[in-house]
């Protein structure tokens, strides 16, 4: 019978675990860089020198309005980052993100139950968090053999049960661009409404911040397991709201996380004022100017029109993973708007813009699969990652779509989501805003559909015959190239001003 215990007592019985160095039964170790099966390969993580200093500057860029943290005039407040090089998971093997996201799709169970997946053998040991009554955020604490790697399992949304009605406030309040204010049919969960497309920036700030919601108390718990595992590999899991909790997390902490169907987290990362790590031109040394150089000339001649500064680029996660699917519309930010499956159920889905990579299995085109919020289901992504046993047939993920073919008929039947779109391809750029577009740099812009860059017939590679020879053999562990979402824009309509009352605006 297994006995759901206070996550604090719960770690406070793994560091007596850790000294006698036997934690569950049967387990297969490996060495070198796999655990288990879950394969691993270094990551570069940029860590916080000072968790309390963390704390500390996350309150002083609340205060501030602004996240300022990294830029603050006075340099002996400036938070110091650490690149370490940690043992992550291989977000590029398709049985490892299959592994984790049944870690994940666990976070809603207890073991025994028919929804429990089965894991590796060398991560059956796990301990539960959260299961008492009234609590809200739960999940499960995944240990490897040796208790090198840890793995937080996080709960996502429970449409029926007995955390709904948390859960939804926490997705309202995170990804929602106005505390859920876009459809009558749902009810404001903050009151920093102004009037028209105007919203109170710091009190969606102070929103986020309270002890009671999630992210809060996982910050509590992530610090219990970097005290009780202080040279253990700490990862983070969770599908949809668990997911970006994990995100949120492991942008916090420096950890390496791995979401699956998670809405959109990097506004809510941006009202909770994360003093993310440093970006790419923090990392390199600026070179002076050629005016710079010669300082007489640039007294002489005219100056030079200043051009426009590029946006800056995004931040260093490459230890962040996201993971979804073309058909599920949730994590593209279209679940929304007033007749929308989403809105009908009380949610305000509004945001598409992850931080770190992204990893987006076209299931539109390589499986025609229709959009569809039930496909959002972490049943689903688990079915869709597990590796097809040997004789079954399946699709080959980092194929890019090579093979002939013309582009598939549009699957979309819903004027709900279609918008009388004549093809898949434009019906993603309408719906999705996404950028998309041919050639090797595309991952960079925005989601590849296969269905493009198709080779001709005729046209074999090198080593096959004129008609395209023998197919090449498929390799089912593989997956999508990772894309980095640098053009993505969320809630564009709105104005987040600093203080609505300081502005006029009475709150509604």
């Amino acid at each position: 019978m297994l006995i759901s215990l206070p996550a604090h007592l719960i770690l406070l019985l793994q560091t007596l675990l850790i000294s006698t160095h036997i934690v569950g039964g049967a387990i297969i170790v490996r060495d070198g860089p796999v655990t288990g099966r879950i394969q691993t390969t270094p990551v570069t993580v940029y860590k916080p020198r000072s968790l309390e200093f963390l704390k500390r500057t996350r309150l002083r860029s609340l205060r501030q309005l602004e996240c300022e943290a990294q830029s603050n005039v006075n340099q002996t407040e400036r938070l110091e980052w650490d690149a370490v090089q940690v043992e992550g998971p291989d977000v590029e093997d398709r049985h490892t993100l299959a592994q984790l996201a049944r870690m994940a799709g666990n976070a809603y169970a207890l073991p025994g139950h028919s929804n429990w997946y089965d894991v590796d053998p060398a991560w059956n040991t796990s301990f539960p968090f959260g299961w008492e009554e009234g609590e809200g955020f739960r999940g499960h604490v995944f240990l490897s053999s040796d208790n090198n790697t840890v793995v937080l399992s996080i709960k996502g949304t429970t449409l029926n049960g007995p955390t709904s009605r948390l859960d939804k406030y926490n997705d309202n309040l995170l990804f929602s661009c106005c505390c859920a204010r876009h459809a009558w049919v749902l009810r404001t969960v903050c009151d920093c409404y102004g009037s028209g497309w105007t919203c109170d920036n710091q009190c969606l700030s102070d929103a986020l911040i309270e002890d009671s919601l999630f992210y809060s108390i996982g910050t509590k718990l992530v610090d219990d397991l970097l005290h009780i595992y202080p040279s253990a590999n700490i990862w983070l899991v969770g599908h949809s709201l668990g997911g970006a909790l994990s995100t949120l997390l492991g942008a916090t902490y420096g950890l390496p996380a791995v979401a699956f169907e998670s809405p959109g987290e990097r506004l809510a990362a941006q009202r909770l004022h994360l003093p993310l790590p440093p970006t790419i031109n923090d990392t390199e040394p600026e070179t002076p100017s050629f005016w710079a150089r010669f300082p007489i000339l640039a007294a002489i001649l005219p100056t030079p029109r200043v051009p426009r500064s590029p946006p800056p680029p995004p931040p260093l996660a490459a230890s962040i993973t996201h993971v979804y699917h073309t058909a599920d519309p949730i994590p593209f930010g279209t679940c929304s708007g007033l007749y929308s499956a989403c809105a009908s159920a009380g949610y305000a889905l509004e945001t598409k813009c992850h931080l770190g990579k992204s990893i987006v299995f076209d299931t539109l085109n390589r499986m025609k699969w229709l959009v569809d919020v039930r496909k959002h289901v972490v049943k689903e992504v688990v079915k869709l990652l597990d590796v097809p046993a040997e004789g079954e047939d399946g699709v080959d993920w980092g194929d890019d779509g090579e093979g002939g073919g013309e582009d598939p008929e549009d699957p979309c039947r819903d004027p709900n989501w279609c918008f009388g779109g004549a093809s898949m391809r434009g019906v993603v750029q309408r719906v999705w805003a996404w950028t998309l577009g041919d050639g090797p740099d595309v991952g960079m812009r925005g989601i590849h559909l296969p269905g493009k860059n198709k080779k001709k017939p005729g046209k074999g590679k090198k080593g096959e015959g004129e008609d395209g020879g023998e197919e090449k053999k498929k390799d089912y562990t593989r997956v999508p190239k990772a894309i980095v979402e640098v053009d993505c824009v969320d809630c564009a309509r709105w104005e987040f001003l600093p203080n609505e009352e300081e502005k006029g605006i009475g709150t509604n």
